[in-house]
């Protein structure tokens, strides 16, 4: 499958190629453009109907996904997210998975597959209404981050710690935990709230801007001018 990244990195959108009887999946509501020749079926996007409702309510994500599909001939589609920023793109190999933030998913080629059975989202580690989903199997995934890409590449033992508002994805071969910024003090008026300790090897994808922040920051603007016309 051959694919272009447009107009990163703050108004980025993902191009895909697909020859004939190719296909890629990708979020509901993602689709800018297509070709006339692609065909598109919609499906639930777990194979039972429980893990499609829980990543609904739990995660952030649609019910169904996009299969777009190319018949007797080539074809174009394009994919943009919500948030204005970045795409990235992660390998995703048998011995190389990926935990990443629910809301950040795209597209993903056929063998690519998407857990949220597993402990890291069931119990709500990552707090804060962040859920993250666990991704294995083999294929190339695209993710979308609010502002631009930062990766780090940690070594074995190496440490990071990181806002979970910014963290947008992790290798799964690195080991986490969640924890409270500081002190209950500077939990409760820093404003950080919980951060995760990542310790490799393995990469880690951070977003530049803050998607909580920049809403709070918004309302202080509109905020005044709905109350006094409500009043």
């Amino acid at each position: 499958m051959e694919y272009e990244i447009k107009y990163k990195p703050s108004y980025s959108m993902l191009v895909v190629k697909l020859d004939p009887n190719e296909s890629v999946t990708a979020e509901a509501g993602a689709m800018t453009y297509m070709d006339s020749n692609i065909d598109v079926q919609t499906r639930m996007r777990e194979k039972s109907i429980l893990g499609t409702i829980g990543l609904k309510l739990l995660g952030g994500q649609s019910f169904f996904v996009n299969d777009y599909k190319a018949q007797q001939s080539s074809g174009e589609v394009a994919f943009v997210s919500a948030p204005v920023g970045d795409i990235e793109t992660l390998k995703v190999k048998p011995s190389q998975g990926y935990i990443i933030q629910s809301s950040a998913y795209i597209a993903s080629t056929q063998n690519v597959d998407l857990d949220i059975k597993w402990q890291g989202f069931t119990k709500g580690l990552f707090g804060q209404g962040l859920f993250m989903i666990k991704v294995s199997g083999e294929g190339t995934m695209f993710i979308n981050t609010f502002g631009a890409i930062d990766k780090h590449t940690l070594e074995p033992g190496e440490k990071l710690i990181v806002d979970n508002f910014h963290l947008v994805a992790f290798s799964d071969t690195c080991n986490y935990k969640v924890r409270k910024f500081g002190g209950l003090k500077s939990t409760i008026l820093g404003g950080e709230g919980l951060v995760t300790e990542i310790t490799g090897p393995g990469d880690v994808y951070i977003q530049t801007k803050n998607l909580r922040e920049f809403v709070e920051w918004l309302w202080t603007l509109i905020g005044p001018k709905v109350r006094s016309r409500a009043r």
